[in-house]
């Protein structure tokens, strides 16, 4: 498996994090989307991330175990009327291209792999504004969901699940399990409060997106839930 991503996105992707950074927090200032957002305090027991499952690879898997600070456990959640794709077409655009849903000038995806499709252990390098990358692994493939773990060097340590489903109206939900990477990643989030909301902001501007695939209208605000699990570490 290559360790690399291509030289010209490399490039693309450090050329475009001043200009990222600036243009999300710019429109995450003028965003009009109505949302619902609720946080409570919560026991790990009451909603723990998913095991691992066997046979993934386990070299630089970054779990919440592995982080310091809370565990915040969040879902974000879209309902959609009048979709004019089903839960597993949409899921399947998705699986195909995450950057077709991604707020581009906030995160590129670039798989590491080479074929078609997603597919369990892949690796991905997910580029962000400042002097980083988000490094992630698949860890489950299903026809409407997926799920990836982040791995070494990633802000943040913990595993996130997108999934859609057909329950009368169509539903995308981004379901998080993690706790921040490292200690200087904790002050950023928990320090300086526009990073968490950046991060609030690329979530939402995905869902907003998914609902624009779909062919459908969004149905309510868009819903966030937030547990946060105080932890030792």
């Amino acid at each position: 498996m290559p360790s690399k991503i291509p030289r010209s996105g490399r490039y693309r992707a450090i050329a475009t994090w001043p200009f990222g950074i600036g243009l999300t927090s710019w429109r995450y200032m003028w965003r009009t989307t109505p949302m619902n957002r609720s946080e409570e305090a919560a026991e790990l027991s009451d909603g723990p991330p998913p095991e691992l499952p066997d046979g993934l690879d386990m070299q630089d898997v970054q779990t919440e175990r592995d982080g310091t600070g809370p565990l915040f456990h969040r879902i974000y959640r879209a309902r959609i009327l009048d979709a004019q794709l089903p839960a597993a077409e949409v899921m399947a655009r998705v699986q195909g291209d995450p950057n077709d849903i991604a707020p581009t000038e906030l995160a590129r995806f670039h798989r590491l792999s080479e074929g078609e499709g997603m597919r369990f252990g892949d690796d991905y390098i997910v580029h962000m504004p400042g002097p980083w990358n988000g490094p992630v692994r698949i860890v489950d493939v299903r026809p409407t969901s997926f799920r990836f773990v982040t791995l070494a060097g990633h802000l943040e340590a913990g595993q996130i699940e997108f999934r859609a489903s057909d329950d009368g109206d169509l539903t995308f939900e981004i379901e998080s399990w993690a706790r921040s990477g490292d200690k200087l990643s904790r002050i950023l989030y928990d320090g300086f409060r526009m990073a968490k909301e950046v991060q609030l902001h690329m979530w939402t501007s995905s869902l907003e997106q998914v609902v624009r695939m779909s062919g459908g209208v969004r149905r309510g605000p868009i819903e966030i839930r937030t547990k946060r699990v105080e932890m030792d570490g």
